[in-house]
């Protein structure tokens, strides 16, 4: 099996970070095949940017989809994915859709961080189109400097003390920690907190792997 790893930053380093996370998370013979855009906004963070970025998603997958069994999109926006899925024979899923669904599964309120001050309008119009707002707890904003986004590890312990907030104050029973910047340290923020805490591209490798059996189940 193939999963195509589509970054539509500019930022190679969350290409790398995301397709590591992907195999962490992968069964043994998932191939995790990462691209990344060559043009537009280095870390997407406004409307106008993710916008731009829609082109990159659909340029990516146009040229790499056909040798894999899925795709999935890692910008935590799910930049373009609904246009992705009408262009392509292979399922394709956004992180933070696959992570607020599985969150959703495992029951309860879902909490919900997301990363930089001023994205929340981006995030809520993304959790919209899953279906799950009513679903969602609270809302925490993660302050994250432009170095943080190349070498996040300094956002560990700020994460925690956010789901923590989460789980206490609003009544969480799990967390959904967004950004492709971020993938790869739930780990080590789940050691801190008392409620499962979902990350997008684990959540989006297992989804993904899961729909390819499924088709291939059902084929004639």
């Amino acid at each position: 099996m193939r999963l195509l790893l589509i970054n539509a930053n500019t930022t190679q380093a969350i290409t790398d970070r995301c397709a590591a996370a992907a195999r962490r998370a992968a069964s043994a013979g998932t191939e995790i095949v990462g691209v990344t855009a060559t043009r537009g906004p280095a870390i997407i963070g406004t409307r106008a940017q993710n916008e731009e970025a829609r082109a990159s998603v659909l340029e990516l997958l146009a040229a790499h989809g056909a040798s894999c069994d899925a795709a999935l999109i890692a910008v935590s926006f799910d930049t373009a994915l609904d246009e992705a899925r009408k262009a392509a024979s292979i399922p394709v899923l956004g992180m933070t859709e696959a992570a607020l669904h599985t969150a959703a599964m495992l029951g309860g309120r879902i909490g919900f961080i997301g990363p930089g001050l001023h994205t929340r309008a981006l995030y809520e119009d993304t959790i919209a189109r899953t279906g799950l707002a009513g679903r969602i707890a609270g809302y925490r904003a993660l302050d994250m400097q432009a170095q943080d986004f190349s070498d996040p590890s300094a956002m560990v312990a700020p994460t925690v003390r956010l789901a923590k907030e989460l789980v206490e104050q609003d009544g969480a029973e799990s967390v959904v920690v967004a950004g492709a910047a971020l993938a790869g340290l739930t780990d080590q923020v789940q050691a801190g907190v008392p409620v499962p805490v979902v990350d997008g591209i684990a959540a989006g490798t297992a989804l993904a792997e899961t729909l390819v059996r499924g088709r291939r189940a059902i084929a004639p």
